[in-house]
C-alpha cells in the first residue's frame, strides 16, 4: 500500500498538500545486495533477474543541496545491467569510496544499492540551499552527479574529479518510489510527454548529444556522414535524430529487417542490415574482410566513407570503427557494452590521421539543451516498452540479452502508462503516432 504522500503525488496534489504530509519511513526500491556479489562466480549466464529485486528500504536524510523526488517513472540503462552482474566490478566499491569522504557522502555506503540513472517525477522536499526549484515541480533527472566546489566542474561538469553517474556510482537512484538527487541534476519535465516518455531520455539522449553536437565531442557539421552502430538502441535512436536535425547524413546499422523498417520511419534513409552484409557472422567485424564488406555497404548507401563513427559497442565493433572512418575522420566512443579491451590496427589511425574521442555522459548545460529539443518535439522519446517496478528484473533482463529496441521504461509511482501530460495541445502538435513510434 502506498503512503499518504505517495497517494497525494499520484492524485496531483498541490505543493501545500505535499509539504503537509509526512515522508514515509520506508519505500520500495530496486536493489542489489552486497551479500550477493559472489553469486555469479563461475556462472556463464549472469541472469540479472536473480540479483536485482525490489526491497523495502529506509528513507534517507536529505542534504542541503538535494531534492527528494517522488519517482513516477524510470528506465533501464546498461549501467544497471552491469551493476546487477557485479561487473566489471561490484558497485559497492563506488559506495565505499563515497563513504570514506564522510559527511553527507557517508549515507551512500550501505549493504544495498538502489540503482537507476533515469527518472521523472515530482519534487516533494528540497534542502535548505536549493533555490531554483520547489515542492510540486515536475522534473526530469540528469544522471550527472557533480561536485560544484571542484574547480574543474566549472570548466566542464564531466571533468570534475568528483563526477559520478547517479544510481550507478551513487546510491538512492531512480528505480524506486523515491530518489535523492542534487539540485544540479534537475530539469523541467517536458510537459507534452507522459511520465515514462520523459523518464527514458536523459541519460542516452544527452550522451548522444555530447558525442555528436557538443564542442567537446565530434563537432558534427552539416553534410557529415555519421555511421551509427545499434541505430535502434537507446543511444543510437537519439543519435540518428540528432544527426538528421543537424544536417548530417545518418547511416544506421541494425541486425534485422524489423529494425530497418523502424529506422526508416524515424527518417534514416541509409540503413545497413549487418546480418545481410556479413552473412550472419558478426565475428567478421573483428577481421579485415568484414571491415571491407561494411565499408562497401556504407559507400553503396551514401557514396562516401563516414566522417564520424558513433561507437558504444566496444570490443565487437571497435576495430571496424577505426577502419571505417574516412581519412581524417573521427571515432567517438562512450562505452563498451561487448567488452572494454579493444584491439584494432593502429596503422589506420595514425597513417590516415584519424581521431578517437572519449565521451562520457553530459554536463548540465548539454543535458538542458537536449531536454529543450525534446520539449520542442525535435527529438522524440525512444520508449518501446514499459514494465512495473515489481518486474524490474525482467525489464533489465530484456536489455541484458539485447531483446529490446530503443529504451525500456519502468513505472514507479505512476499507476499506469500514459499519465503526466500537462500540455495536451503541444502533444497534439507533435503527433501521437510520432511520439509512439518505438511502440508501434
Amino acid at each position: 500500500m502506498n503512503s499518504p504522500l505517495s497517494e497525494a503525488v499520484i492524485a496531483g496534489a498541490d505543493a501545500a498538500a505535499l509539504e503537509s504530509l509526512p515522508l514515509p519511513d520506508h519505500f520500495p526500491a530496486a536493489c542489489v545486495r552486497a551479500d550477493d556479489v559472489s553469486m555469479f562466480e563461475g556462472v556463464e549466464d549472469k541472469d540479472v533477474r536473480k540479483s536485482l529485486s525490489v526491497w523495502d528500504v529506509p528513507m534517507p536524510e536529505l542534504a542541503p543541496d538535494e531534492a527528494l523526488i517522488a519517482v513516477m517513472a524510470s528506465a533501464i540503462n546498461y549501467n544497471t545491467v552491469w551493476t546487477a552482474m557485479f561487473e566489471p566490478l561490484p558497485t559497492f566499491q563506488f559506495l565505499r569510496e563515497m563513504g570514506k569522504a564522510g559527511g553527507w557522502q557517508a549515507r551512500h555506503d550501505l549493504r544495498y544499492h538502489i540503482v537507476g540513472s533515469d527518472a521523472s517525477g515530482v519534487i516533494v522536499r528540497t534542502g535548505s540551499s536549493v533555490r531554483r526549484w520547489k515542492v510540486g515541480d515536475h522534473v526530469s533527472i540528469s544522471p550527472a552527479y557533480v561536485d560544484e566546489q571542484d574547480p574543474d566542474t566549472h570548466h566542464d561538469g564531466m571533468l570534475g574529479l568528483g563526477q559520478k553517474a547517479w544510481g550507478f556510482e551513487t546510491n538512492f537512484g531512480g528505480l524506486a518510489h523515491y530518489a535523492v538527487v542534487r539540485a544540479s541534476q534537475l530539469m523541467p519535465k517536458p510537459p507534452a510527454l507522459t511520465w515514462e516518455e520523459a523518464a527514458v531520455n536523459p541519460l542516452c539522449a544527452s550522451t548522444a548529444y555530447r558525442m555528436l553536437v557538443s564542442d567537446r565531442g565530434a563537432r558534427m557539421k552539416q553534410g557529415d556522414i555519421v555511421l551509427v552502430w545499434g541505430a535502434t538502441g537507446g543511444l543510437g535512436s537519439y543519435a540518428v535524430q540528432l544527426v538528421r536535425n543537424g544536417g548530417g547524413v545518418p547511416v544506421g546499422v541494425v541486425n534485422s529487417d524489423e529494425k530497418a523498417r523502424l529506422l526508416r520511419s524515424l527518417g534514416c534513409d541509409a540503413v545497413i542490415n549487418r546480418q545481410e552484409v556479413l552473412g550472419g557472422d558478426d565475428t567478421l567485424l573483428r577481421r579485415p574482410e568484414g571491415w571491407k564488406k561494411m565499408g562497401r555497404a556504407v559507400r553503396d548507401a551514401v557514396g562516401e566513407d563516414p566522417h564520424i563513427v558513433f561507437e558504444h559497442v566496444g570490443k565487437a565493433t571497435f576495430a571496424a570503427s577505426v577502419f571505417l572512418a574516412r581519412r581524417g575522420g573521427t571515432v567517438v566512443t562512450c562505452g563498451s557494452s561487448t567488452g572494454y579491451e579493444h584491439t584494432y590496427d593502429n596503422r589506420y589511425l595514425w597513417m590516415r590521421l584519424k581521431r578517437i574521442i572519449g565521451s562520457h555522459g553530459a554536463n548540465l548545460h548539454e543535458q538542458c539543451e537536449v531536454n529543450r529539443l525534446i520539449t520542442m518535439g525535435s527529438v522524440v522519446p525512444a520508449l518501446s516498452k514499459t514494465y512495473p517496478l515489481a518486474e524490474v528484473g525482467a525489464a533489465a533482463r530484456v536489455v541484458q540479452t539485447n531483446q529490446h529496441i530503443g529504451k525500456v521504461g519502468v513505472l514507479c509511482l505512476a499507476p499506469r502508462p500514459d499519465l503526466g501530460v500537462t500540455d495536451p495541445e503541444a502533444r497534439a502538435r507533435m503527433g501521437e503516432e510520432r511520439l509512439r513510434l518505438f511502440r508501434g
